[in-house]
């Protein structure tokens, strides 16, 4: 089987997954009647918007990134897996997604979902980026954590 993706193709993915989450927000912040949620999903949007920046720093910093793999094909194959399960990896799903749902406590449980999946992919991203990129996707990782825990801080008091 063909790989999909190349390692620049991986960081793309993570680009377009914080434009998913950053237009999630903004549609929730829009929607939301409860003055917290509206000020964390503002900050959310805000924040997936560096993340952006971030990640177009290092695609600029590395155009052929390539992962050591124990066999050809392991680690591209595992992040096709990672990538095809999730929805934010397509365009323009984030806003999309934010329009379906129904209440305060069903936006916080898709942020959640959200945060937790873009970690696992993350993770996973580390191993295709090179030198001090590698400390870039850590500390973002570290941000997804705190915005996970902000919505889990958010859905106790709801």
């Amino acid at each position: 089987m063909a790989n999909i993706f190349s390692g620049s193709e991986i960081v793309k993915i993570g680009i377009q997954i914080e434009r998913n989450g950053r237009d999630f927000y903004n549609v929730l912040d829009g929607q939301s009647k409860d003055k917290k949620s509206k000020e964390i999903f503002r900050y959310l949007a805000k924040e997936e918007e560096k993340h952006i920046k971030v990640f177009e720093q290092i695609l600029s910093s590395a155009e052929n990134l390539e992962p050591a793999e124990a066999y050809p094909g392991e680690y591209l194959n595992y992040m096709q897996a990672l990538a095809g399960e999730y929805v934010f990896t397509q365009a323009d799903k984030g806003a999309e997604a934010a329009k379906n749902i129904k209440s305060e406590k069903e936006a916080i449980e898709k942020g959640i979902g959200f945060e937790k999946d873009s970690i696992i992919f993350y993770e996973g991203m580390k191993k295709v980026v090179m030198g001090g990129n590698v400390d870039l996707v850590g500390q973002l990782i570290a941000q997804e954590q705190l915005h996970l825990r902000k919505l889990m801080e958010l859905k106790s008091v709801l």
